[in-house]
């Protein structure tokens, strides 16, 4: 909740900093009164939802995953926590799908290396099921490896509250 709050405090700083600087520019060329214009970096809020992630303070390659998630256009909000079991259980991830990191974009879990584009496909396709994970912390994934090099010889599960799994996608 203090990080939203931070950000919608952020945005409206950032808001009143354009707006005094239109102000501050009155007669060079503004736009009509009652115009309001905003810089293009603000222009389109992305369309890809918030990504909320929870992970042991001293995991590097959380960090990395998060940072995979961030340059495929998500916004990852990180919470660093010392009880990562407790997390898992909350949200109700069974240990046998468990790895490092739990995130939740949209209602659905996200454990583990799950990558950028499998996120994507979850969130436009919207399956009955609970989330996805990589179970464990497979080496050739997202955050694990290299940026910007393919995942290699895993599989990305989807699960239900049961702990039902299905391959939702093959890394060969």
């Amino acid at each position: 909740m203090k990080s939203k709050m931070r950000i919608t405090m952020f945005a409206a700083l950032l808001l009143n900093a354009v707006f005094i600087a239109g102000c501050d520019r009155a007669g060079q060329d503004e736009p009509s009164a009652g115009t309001v214009t905003a810089p293009a970096a603000m222009a389109e809020p992305s369309a890809l939802p918030e990504v909320v992630m929870y992970k042991s303070p001293t995991c590097q390659c959380c960090g990395g995953w998060a940072e995979h998630l961030r340059k495929a256009g998500f916004t990852v909000i990180e919470h660093p926590r010392e009880d990562m079991a407790a997390i898992k259980a909350e949200y109700g991830v069974p240990e046998k799908l468990a790895s490092c990191h739990t995130a939740v974009v949209d209602g659905y879990i996200i454990e583990g290396h799950v990558p950028a584009d499998d996120v994507k496909r979850l969130l436009k396709e919207h399956p009955q099921v609970t989330g996805l994970t990589a179970p464990g912390m497979p080496m050739q994934s997202p955050g694990m490896q290299e940026e910007g090099k393919a995942p290699r010889h895993y599989q990305v599960l989807s699960f239900d509250k049961t702990g039902h799994t299905t391959v939702f996608r093959r890394y060969e």
